[in-house]
């Protein structure tokens, strides 16, 4: 046998045992076999056109936690269903638009400083900030201007124990020129802050996509994560077999960490139950 037939023999013989089943007995998985080493959450624009009171009742029975980004307004909702909102909005500027734009500081600080304490009203811990794109500006002066404005926003994060999280997001595919699009550059901004209240949302799907080697990035850079988010590389949907992350795997990364926040769903579901694909999501993810 030579080593084209061994591959292919093994191949053969291990794919439906080692992998395949791990992932398909997922979707059996009940709210009490959680092993709650993860906390689990969703996000809610990925099920946009189920109503948000619906899939909070599916999430709860799902074992699911949170609903992550929503509005103040849609904080009591969640609230209602004994969700919390793990990751929530503090502006509704968009994420092309950011702090490493100086003309946007004072807008960005009187949105920060109205919702933080709003936040915190409601038994919140972190909201999402973006850097915005880069429309010209090198990496250096994007990492200037983002501490400059977030710099205020610090100190109202502090009073009211609230932790700002920028998002990393993949330039490559969906976001053309956003700035904060490494978890290097992140990790300089946390460090140039010097805040406990400044951390990072690591997005696996987008990190995959930009940087790869998310298992020992997440690992060496564990102290300056707050949140993770998910999504099947490529494509952006369902976490199964179909994709090239093996989720699990990275699940147990995180939790040898020490990590305790939470991690949320956000692949786009390509099948037609949606909340299927959530809940075998879920169960993939619960190591």
């Amino acid at each position: 046998m030579n080593r084209k037939q061994a591959l292919k023999a093994l191949a053969a013989g291990t794919a439906g045992t080692l992998f395949l089943p791990d992932i398909a007995k997922a979707i059996n998985l009940l709210p009490d076999m959680l092993k709650n080493n993860i906390n689990h959450s969703v996000c809610q624009w990925c099920y946009s056109d189920i109503p948000l009171d619906q899939l909070c009742e599916a999430a709860k029975g799902m074992g699911i936690k949170s609903i992550d980004l929503l509005n103040h307004e849609q904080w009591p909702v969640a609230a209602k269903y004994g969700l919390t909102c793990a990751m929530a909005y503090a502006s509704p500027i968009g994420l092309q638009k950011g702090f490493n734009d100086l003309s946007l500081h004072e807008t960005l600080l009187k949105d920060y400083t109205t919702y933080i304490p709003k936040a915190a009203d409601a038994g919140l811990k972190n909201v999402i900030c973006f850097s915005g794109n880069a429309n010209g500006l090198s990496s250096e002066q994007g990492l200037e201007n983002c501490a400059k404005g977030l710099d205020p926003v610090m100190k109202v994060a502090s009073r009211y124990n609230i932790t700002v999280c920028m998002e990393l997001l993949n330039s490559k595919v969906d976001h053309k020129d956003y700035q904060c699009d490494h978890t290097a550059w992140g990790v300089r901004l946390c460090e140039k802050l010097g805040s406990p209240n400044f951390k990072l949302l690591y997005d696996i799907y987008h990190m995959q996509i930009m940087e790869g080697d998310v298992i020992a990035t997440l690992t060496k850079n564990a102290a300056y994560i707050a949140h993770y988010h998910t999504g099947g590389v490529p494509g952006r949907h369902e976490i199964d077999e179909s994709q090239e992350l093996y989720y699990p795997a990275v699940m147990k990364a995180i939790v040898a960490t020490g990590f305790k926040g939470y991690v949320a769903q956000e692949f786009i579901p390509s099948k037609k139950d949606k909340l299927a694909s959530l809940k075998q999501a879920i169960g993939i993810c619960d190591i």
